[in-house]
């Protein structure tokens, strides 16, 4: 978070941050953070990519954003300070950085490995989710999250089918990514094919979107868990749920143990995001297209190669 001249940490940065709602266009800002704490960890950025929530986030659409904002929350970078408390990490190690940003490692949730549903400390809204072995897994939507759980469901042995409303995405989900099965979520036809055949489903979709069709999907007991975070509310009908024993859920990111073993599992299954890599000053052009949809997977930007100090 940005912070006033008055109140100014010691450490001087810089990066693209949007001043307010009226523009949704990011431009250079010099900002400051504290110095390395004796449980902290410094890192240059190398690589961030781009989520949707950052589109959200710079619009507040959530309702909950304060300018000016620097977003960003996908982050690769190299360690270049450690603090004196500091034993897991050396100077020169790569780490990725999520979303999370404080826990009390003291409460319930902590002690349980759920670092990300601490509830004393302020957490960022997160966008992403972990999934459990299932034998039919449907995925909704087939962005920058949702190619990653169909590569994740495969590696786990599931069936998966991709429901999308796009449908030129059914040769890329399939033949490339591995889908065993494809459904266009306006052919009511299929649709009505598919109905009571999914044990779950996850939906990675962050635009307004109907969920009736997505729980005529789920067989009886089946569970819809949604990590994408739409900017107005969704319609829940009672009845599909009451009718079919079906559930809906939430899952906001994972806790440092279940993220540890997320990217073990991505090493030994060599599980790389599709990504489109840019420069800085392309931000705001990946921010529109973003909006539109025009986008295969992820951007990513090439913060080392193309973020200079100014």
């Amino acid at each position: 978070m940005a912070m006033s001249p008055e109140n100014e940490h010691p450490v001087k940065a810089f990066g693209w941050a949007a001043r307010d709602t009226t523009g949704h266009h990011l431009s250079p800002f010099k900002f400051s953070r504290r110095a390395t704490g004796e449980n902290d960890v410094t890192f240059k950025v190398l690589y961030c990519g781009i989520c949707h929530s950052d589109l959200h986030s710079i619009k507040n659409e959530w309702g909950i954003t304060s300018y000016p904002i620097v977003p960003g929350h996908e982050i690769v970078g190299v360690v270049t300070e450690i603090g004196t408390k500091v034993t897991k990490f050396k100077v020169g190690n790569k780490v990725g950085v999520g979303c999370m940003v404080g826990s009390c490692h003291s409460c319930a949730n902590c002690k349980d490995d759920l670092e990300n549903y601490c509830p004393k400390d302020d957490l960022v809204l997160c966008t992403a989710g972990l999934i459990r072995p299932e034998l039919h897994l449907g995925i909704v939507g087939l962005g920058g999250l949702g190619h990653m759980v169909v590569k994740f469901a495969k590696a786990m042995g599931l069936k998966v089918t991709v429901i999308s409303t796009s449908p030129n995405k059914k040769k890329e989900a399939m033949d490339h990514l591995g889908a065993d099965a494809f459904l266009v979520s306006r052919n009511t036809e299929d649709m009505e094919l598919a109905m009571g055949t999914i044990d779950g489903i996850i939906d990675t979709v962050s635009a307004v979107h109907a969920l009736l069709p997505l729980f005529n999907l789920l067989k009886i007991n089946g569970k819809l868990i949604m990590v994408g975070a739409p900017e107005k509310p969704l319609e829940l009908l009672a009845f599909p749920l009451l009718m079919g024993r079906k559930m809906v859920g939430g899952s906001c990111i994972g806790g440092i143990k279940e993220t540890q073993e997320m990217i073990d599992f991505a090493a030994k299954h060599n599980i790389v995001a599709d990504i489109e890599l840019i420069p800085m000053d392309y931000v705001n052009t990946a921010m529109e297209r973003l909006s539109k949809a025009n986008i295969k997977y992820r951007f990513v930007i090439d913060i080392t190669n193309s973020l200079k100090p100014f």
